[in-house]
Parts: structure tokens; C-alpha cells; sequence
């Protein structure tokens, strides 16, 4: 068996070197238990600090580690794509590189791995978590899952092992705007969840802001659905239906007491009803744009500015 192991970095120079030498003590004790080969593929997302030159020293020293360097920051979701399209391996597997994710854990996804499981899902129990974040959490989780044609599980994240053939059906989605863990749910195949205790970074800060986190949020929200869109056509129904009821209204009124303000009926009616008018044309017309427009661009996900892998990434037949 041949295992490739995924690692996104951005600005995590304080902790790569922990990193890479608690994978070698794990994976080397392993692969002598289990008769495996693997490598692990560092991607290097534009790190503005020392990640490049100690992932560079790091692989010259160690014939297991590889690194991609992109041009500039890509995000997380590009370079776990990049890690899948030049990984060799049967089996994947895609960790972060602040050691929150426990190298210690990656024996026993192998050992479902090799009961039948596609992909092996680890979930964060969220102890010792601030009770706010965990009700936002929550709430976010449970309100996705009621919109999004997939079901996310609250604590699942990256962290996973995946099969070849569930490797290849990911990089078959060809779209630019991936929300991967949507996408892991979408793709399907014979998976195990199991639950992981909350680790605390071993060196550095987060890379997460609140903004960040709201953009991921959101991007939740409209990565497997248009139902948003679909609000906007509801909305403009209602607005339309409430404002015939209201013309009505004020139409009987007039007729009954007279005119109180001159022109008021004529301009209330037309602003409601026009408005929505307007709303549910862009609904319709946002049903279309909105699903095309990053996509036509076509641009690449990511471009590598140095590597030393040697092979071409993987490729959709």
C-alpha cells in the first residue's frame, strides 16, 4: 500500500518542523506494522513568513517529503485540491499543519480503511469550547443542513482519509468555487465517523477570522443550493401580492372617504408594485448569473511557483 499525506501550510513556520517530525515518528512505526510505503505532500499557500525555506530544507533532508509553493495565497480549498491532483497514493490523507489535527489518529483511519471505508471522517466532540461557539455552531449547522441539498455534520472537518476511487471522484469536480466539505458529503461512498478530542495549536495563531468565518459561512450557504435566490422570488411574490392587497385598500378607501392626500395612492402603488416587479426579475436573472459567472471564467484553481514533485497532476479522463 502506498499512502500520501496532505498538509496545507500558511504561515505555520513557528510549527512545521513539529509537525513533520511527529508525522515521520507516526508513519514510520506504522509502515513497519503494516508493510506500507507513503509520502507526505507539504503545499506551501503563499506563506508570507518562513514556511517556504524550512518546507524547502525539510525535503532536501527527507526522501518521504515533497512541497508545492504557490504564486501567492490561494486558500485552504486550493491547496487541499492541489495535494489531491499530485498525490500518488492509494489511500489520502488531509490534515492542517498546527498539529490540531493528531498524527497519532492516522493508524486508526488506515485500519477502517482497510475494513472497506472510502473515507474515514474524523469529528471534534467541541469539549472545552466556549458555550457561544458551540451554540453558533449549532445553529449554523442546523440551518445549512435545512437549505443545502447535503447534510454536514456539526464537528467534521478536513481532517479524513480518503480511497483512491473517493480521491478521483472529488477531482472530477471541476467546479472553481469548492466548498469541500459539502463536497465530501456530495460524492458519497461507504464512510466511518469517528470522534476526536479538541487540540489546541501547538505554536502560532489562527489563520481563522471572524470575517473569514463568515465568508466560509456562506459560501456553505450557496455552494449546493440556490434556494437563496429562491428567497428573492418569494420575497417579490409576497411584495407583489401584498401590494395589490394594500392598492386594493387604499383604492376602497378612496372611494369611500375620498382623496385625504393627493397623489399618495398613484405613488405608493406604483414604488410597491414595481419593486416587486424588479425583485422577482432579479431572482430570475440571479438563478442564471449566479451559477455561472465564476465559472465561465475558467481561471486556474492555483499556480505552483516551485516544487520538486516530478510527476503531472492528476487529469479527469
Amino acid at each position: 500500500m502506498y499512502l500520501s499525506v496532505i498538509i496545507p501550510c500558511y504561515n505555520e513556520e513557528k510549527v512545521i518542523r513539529l509537525t513533520h517530525q511527529a508525522l515521520h515518528k507516526v508513519l514510520d512505526a506504522d509502515a513497519q506494522t503494516r508493510n506500507y510505503r507513503y509520502q507526505m505532500i507539504f503545499i506551501n499557500d503563499g506563506s508570507h513568513d518562513k514556511t517556504a525555506d524550512i518546507l524547502k530544507e525539510l525535503c532536501e533532508q527527507d526522501p518521504c517529503s515533497r512541497y508545492i509553493s504557490f504564486s501567492r495565497n490561494f486558500g485552504k480549498e486550493s491547496a487541499m485540491l492541489a495535494g489531491l491532483q499530485y498525490s500518488e497514493g492509494e489511500c489520502v490523507v488531509i490534515m492542517d499543519a498546527d498539529m490540531q489535527h493528531p498524527p497519532e489518529l492516522i493508524p486508526t483511519l488506515l485500519s477502517y480503511y482497510e475494513e472497506g471505508y472510502d473515507q474515514v471522517v474524523t469529528k471534534r466532540t467541541r469539549t472545552g469550547d466556549a458555550k457561544r461557539k458551540t451554540l453558533l455552531a449549532k445553529l449554523y449547522y442546523k440551518i445549512v443542513n435545512s437549505m443545502i441539498d447535503v447534510q454536514l455534520d456539526d464537528g467534521v472537518g478536513d481532517f479524513r482519509l480518503l480511497s483512491r476511487n473517493a480521491a478521483s471522484a472529488l477531482l472530477s469536480l471541476t467546479e472553481y468555487n469548492r466548498f469541500s466539505k459539502g463536497l465530501f458529503s456530495w460524492i458519497g461512498f461507504k464512510t466511518k465517523v469517528i470522534e476526536m478530542e479538541n487540540n489546541k495549536r501547538a505554536a502560532g495563531e489562527t489563520k481563522w477570522s471572524l470575517r473569514s468565518l463568515l465568508h466560509y459561512g456562506i459560501e456553505g450557504i450557496i455552494s449546493f443550493n440556490n434556494k437563496p435566490l429562491r428567497l428573492c422570488f418569494y420575497f417579490g411574490t409576497i411584495l407583489i401580492s401584498l401590494s395589490i392587497i394594500y392598492v386594493l385598500y387604499l383604492l376602497y378607501s378612496y372611494m369611500r372617504y375620498g382623496i385625504d392626500t393627493p397623489g399618495y395612492f398613484t405613488t405608493i402603488s406604483a414604488i410597491l408594485f414595481i419593486g416587486g416587479i424588479q425583485l422577482f426579475c432579479i431572482a430570475i436573472l440571479g438563478e442564471y448569473i449566479g451559477r455561472i459567472y465564476y465559472e465561465v471564467k475558467r481561471r486556474p484553481h492555483y499556480i505552483i511557483d516551485e516544487t520538486n514533485l516530478d510527476q503531472k497532476p492528476y487529469r479527469r479522463r
